[in-house]
């Protein structure tokens, strides 16, 4: 699971040229999910951004989360996240799940990251979306959580 983790003072996003979510101050993540991946790495990556200190205390140091200062999170799926752009000019994607794979486990991180305390809006899985941010700082960082080797999606390690 990849993302793309920018602090906001504001974003929304449209489809077809309806808003169909929007966060003032708070964090845009742009997700995407790769092949492999499962529940390990959605919890791991919810427990990871919910508790990242990217904003700023009395003293100007990042030191609050995103639960600290009541913010939200829009949380985009973007599979272009996965694109290996290595050999050519044209983005291989590979690395991305299917879509059948990859919206629920989306919908199941963005799930788990409400249950960490923080409100979340969602973009459309799929949808051509527009996104719209003003990125404060600019903060922008990037997380990557890999499936173990040796195991399967989701699956858990025998004894």
């Amino acid at each position: 699971m990849r993302l793309l983790v920018q602090r906001v003072s504001r974003a929304a996003v449209r489809v077809a040229g309806a808003e169909v979510a929007r966060i003032d101050r708070g964090i845009l993540l742009l997700v995407a999910v790769e092949r492999g991946d499962g529940e390990a790495q959605a919890a791991r990556a919810a427990r990871k951004v919910a508790g990242l200190r990217i904003f700023a205390d009395a003293e100007g140091r990042m030191n609050l989360s995103c639960r600290d200062t009541g913010g939200a999170f829009l949380c985009v799926s973007q599979f272009t996240l996965a694109a290996d752009l290595r050999k050519g000019y044209r983005p291989s994607f590979g690395e991305a799940e299917l879509p059948s794979l990859a919206e629920p486990l989306f919908d199941r991180f963005c799930t788990l990251v409400e249950r960490e305390g923080i409100v979340v809006q969602r973009g459309v899985f799929g949808a051509h979306m527009e996104v719209e941010l003003v990125n404060d700082g600019p903060v922008t960082f990037w997380l990557s959580f890999p499936p173990e080797k040796g195991l399967n999606a989701g699956a858990a390690s025998a004894p």
